[in-house]
């Protein structure tokens, strides 16, 4: 099974890119995020006729996240628990019934810009309630996926030029630390575990000419449970799609499992 994580930044923009993607690929499960549109109004037409189960929490304008799946999916979870106050939509939740079934979650993490101030204080109360959750799915002891644009850079080396994020809010220490505090309760970071050193990104601004001189950052990341993690077969960034015509920011970052 192939699943992969993808910031499309915009569904209207970018739709036809990502079927593009979809068509020449082929993965079996897709999260995306920042798809920027309510859930009435996600052209779920273009994926379904592709064979894919769309599933999606949108919100108006900005945010919002989306599985589309080959397989069928149950059990779906719309928003992260733990604040009945938060309308914002960056969580979504769902059993893909593959022959070992595998539980996904799609996110999409709060900024945190500018920091400090509430913004700032919302991205850390998010991740001590993700880590929450992280935690209750860990407990099931079976594939657990939690896929998104995390917006941390986990580690210098995950950055071209390192000082120029020193104090921004996706490197800061606190998000640096609220991020391990995840992994070291049991998750594997897929892309670490078989990729090392500098120079693999999955973001690239539109400014500054970032793409032509590789001035990228990695923030988009897929954790696994331990028994996710033993089936993992491969790992990669689709880097070259940001060369693309319309591309997004992001680009695809994906793992491959034997279920």
């Amino acid at each position: 099974m192939k699943i992969a994580t993808f910031n499309i930044n915009g569904i209207k923009a970018r739709h036809q890119a990502l079927c593009d993607w979809l068509d020449e690929d082929r993965p079996d499960v897709v999260l995306l995020q920042e798809i920027k549109s309510l859930d009435e109004s996600f052209p779920a037409e273009l994926f379904e006729e592709r064979g894919y189960t769309v599933e999606t929490h949108g919100q108006k304008g900005f945010n919002g996240v989306a599985i589309l799946s080959r397989l069928p999916l149950e059990d779906v979870w719309r928003g992260l628990p733990g604040d009945d106050d938060d309308t914002q939509a960056r969580w979504i939740e769902a059993t893909v019934m593959a022959d070992v079934p595998v539980r996904v979650a799609g996110l999409y993490l709060p900024n945190g810009n500018p920091a400090p101030g509430p913004k700032y204080d919302y991205k850390l109360a998010w991740m001590a309630r993700m880590r929450t959750r992280a935690q209750e799915l860990l407990a099931l002891e079976e594939p657990v996926v939690l896929a998104g644009d995390y917006n941390v850079i986990p580690q210098d080396e995950d950055a071209a030029n390192p000082e120029a994020w020193r104090e921004d809010a996706l490197a800061l220490p606190e998000s640096r630390a609220a991020f391990r505090r995840i992994l070291h309760m049991g998750y594997t970071e897929a892309v670490r575990a078989r990729v090392q050193g500098p120079g693999h990104y999955s973001f690239w601004d539109y400014q500054g000419n970032a793409w032509a001189r590789n001035n990228g950052i990695r923030i988009d990341h897929l954790l696994l449970s331990p028994e996710a993690a033993d089936r993992m077969t491969g790992t990669g960034i689709e880097a070259a799609l940001r060369g693309r015509e319309k591309p997004s920011d992001h680009v695809p970052v994906w793992i491959e499992l034997s279920v």
